[in-house]
């Protein structure tokens, strides 16, 4: 990974701290706009990243959103400040939840997504820490509301979560068992999660943990895929993957074979 700084961006305001997102980045769908997706990068990268991979992926009809996620003293590097969607000490279900970066950023996520066309799909996928981000803004939308109340905007139908974890998992099983509405969303949200058995910084149990919560909490709809030999990055393997993968669920034109 990349300690990559931001640029100045548009901040969202929390009630204790106000966080200055970097860069956004923008791929214009090159056929048919049918569906939006916001693409979270790890930690210490950029939009930009996974912007010009996204650009090559056979998916015409997508429009991607790169933005950038800001820079804060992160506890995991001892408080060296680089680029993240929420603070982490400790990449495991043991450890404390930044609950209000994560908000911050799914807020961050949601006005990005908020002005698209009503008729155009909106997802949220992301790589490593963008993944966790990405599966916090999941719950977001199965809740119908962020963690700290405030009603969550946007009707998701896909996540996409590569090399990632599962923020705020001790609690989701029983949250969702106490809300039929919430339990039928989750049920019906397609997600999509992928790990690789090498990985040497989110390590595979952690992802493979995160798809049994998930799916023990009622996401029925969850694809999980693990691959040999694949560490803390991606292949053409699996972007294959996410390719045919959100093709299907998302019901793009010119689907692969």
């Amino acid at each position: 990974m990349s300690f990559g700084s931001t640029s100045g961006g548009s901040g969202s305001r929390t009630s204790q701290r106000t966080f200055e997102f970097g860069r956004t980045h923008v791929v214009r769908p090159k056929g048919k706009h049918q569906a939006t997706i916001v693409w979270l990068h790890g930690l210490g990268d950029k939009g930009s990243s996974w912007s010009q991979l996204l650009e090559t992926l056979p998916l015409p009809n997508i429009k991607w959103i790169c933005p950038t996620a800001p820079t804060r003293p992160v506890a995991i590097f001892g408080g060296f400040p680089c680029t993240a969607w929420f603070d982490v000490g400790d990449i495991s279900e043991d450890s404390p939840d930044d609950l209000e970066g994560l908000d911050a950023s799914a807020v961050h996520v949601a006005n990005l997504l908020s002005t698209e066309p009503p008729d155009i799909k909106l997802g949220v996928g992301g790589f490593s820490m963008g993944a966790a981000t990405a599966l916090y803004s999941a719950t977001c939308h199965v809740f119908r509301q962020y963690g700290n109340g405030s009603p969550y905007p946007v009707h998701l139908s896909a996540i996409v979560g590569l090399s990632g974890w599962l923020p705020c998992s001790r609690t989701l099983k029983n949250r969702l068992e106490g809300s039929n509405d919430a339990a039928r969303r989750a049920a019906s949200l397609p997600v999509l999660l992928c790990h690789g058995l090498g990985d040497e910084v989110v390590a595979y149990n952690h992802g493979e943990n995160s798809a049994q919560t998930l799916s023990l909490a009622g996401f029925r709809n969850l694809t999980f895929r693990s691959y040999n030999g694949l560490g803390h990055y991606t292949t053409p393997e699996e972007t294959d993957e996410v390719c045919n993968w959100l093709t299907a669920w998302l019901g793009l034109d010119g689907s692969r074979s």
